[in-house]
Formats: C-alpha cells, structure tokens, sequence
C-alpha cells in the first residue's frame, strides 16, 4: 500500500463570472521512504497539490488516501489532527514566529500533545541540538540567518515524527550555500527513511530527489507512478 495515493484528483476555484480549474485529474502515488520532487512553471498547481497531500485544502473531485485512509470523508477537526500528527510542514517563507525563540517554535507543534511543558522544551531541545542548533535556541527568528530559520523550520516539522514531511520551496529565499545546506539536511533525512515531497521551479533542486514529478497546466506529465 502506497503512502499517498491521488486518484483523478481535480481542483477548481469558482468566481462569480467564470471557473478556474487549477488541478485537472492529477493522479499518482509515493511510497513510504521515498523522497519526491514535484516540478513546474509558475501557475501549474504544485502548491495547490501540496496543499491537498498536506490536508490544508480539499479536491473538488477525485479521491486522496494517506495511509490508506480516505481524506475526504473526514471532518475539519479530524484533518486539524491529522495535519499535526502526521505532517510536517516546511515553506519558503519560514512560517516562524516572530517573538518566540527558537525551541518554542519548534515546540508547537507538541502544544496539544498532553505532553508537560517541561517534556515539550526538552524535546524542543533535542530536535534542535540534532539540527546544530542548541547554541541558538533562546535566539528569536530575527536574530536568526536565512539558513538557521530554515533549519529551525525543519525541525519543528519533525518534531512529531510524521509520516511525511512536504516542504514548499524551501530554497526560495536562503543563498546558494544555505540552501545547498538544507537540500543537504532533507536528502540526510531521506536516507534515515523519511518521506519526503518536495515543491520546486529548480532542476538543480529537484535532482536531489529520488523521483521527479512534472505537473503543466495542472495534469501530470512525467513521474506519476
């Protein structure tokens, strides 16, 4: 059994004069373990994929099995669940919060855990010492290079130890070196048997991946096996 399956999946934006059919049919799976890389030119509809693998965002048609289970018969809450317990999310942008150092952001995700604050924090800690990070663990994201928020990022994404982690971008605001830093960090996790999908417009980024998947104009075009 795949780990992600996408049957015939379409996505369409209504607006009050016409309709925007941003994903049309899109169908393919990932295995457990595998690192994915998803192309393609602006516009395509790779976030709009990725915000449907990550449950932010519901098709209009077709079917989405994670684990096996059916994503579309679940409830709001149940996919709020699903998103913090079995996804990890890394963007171009950091997503990190402003005023909190480093260890509380990558603990939040374990806020509603049951977990005691003081666990939380070591576990925070930890993930962050794995990533180089210990040293900056009190410091906010403002006091934080590009390349530091990202990895900051990356371990707030695995904090839960999900079954799949989807980035977006993720190079898109660091420089050459940070950024060959982090492709560095997702390519270590892969080989530790992490899932990995990753979103790029870059050839030189996407040939970190195990496997490449073209999506145009919203159809998949190439590596949807």
């Amino acid at each position: 059994m795949a780990l992600i399956e996408l049957h015939e999946v379409c996505k369409s934006y209504f607006l009050p004069t016409y309709r925007v059919d941003v994903l049309r049919g899109i169908e393919f799976q990932v295995q457990e373990g595998e690192f994915v890389a998803i192309m393609g030119p602006s516009g395509s509809g790779k976030s709009t994929l990725l915000n449907i693998v990550g449950c932010l965002d519901r098709p209009t048609r077709g079917r989405y099995l994670l684990q096996g289970q059916d994503m579309g018969g679940k409830s709001d809450a149940e996919l709020a669940q699903v998103r913090n317990q079995e996804i990890g999310f890394v963007f171009q942008s950091f997503n990190l919060l402003p005023r909190y150092p480093a260890w509380k952001n990558v603990e939040l995700p374990l806020v509603y855990s049951g977990l005691s604050p003081a666990e939380r924090k070591r576990r925070a800690l930890q993930m962050l010492e794995r990533f180089g990070l210990l040293d900056r663990a009190t410091h906010t994201p403002a006091e934080l290079s590009g390349g530091e928020q990202q990895r900051v990022a990356i371990a707030r994404a695995l904090i839960n130890n999900p079954a799949i982690v989807l980035a977006d971008e993720p190079t898109g605001n660091l420089d050459s070196r940070s950024g060959a830093e982090v492709l560095d960090i997702f390519q270590g996790l892969h080989r530790q048997g992490v899932t990995i999908l990753l979103v790029t417009h870059e050839m030189e980024v996407a040939r970190r991946a195990q496997r490449v998947i073209t999506i145009r104009d919203g159809v998949c075009q190439d590596g949807c096996y």
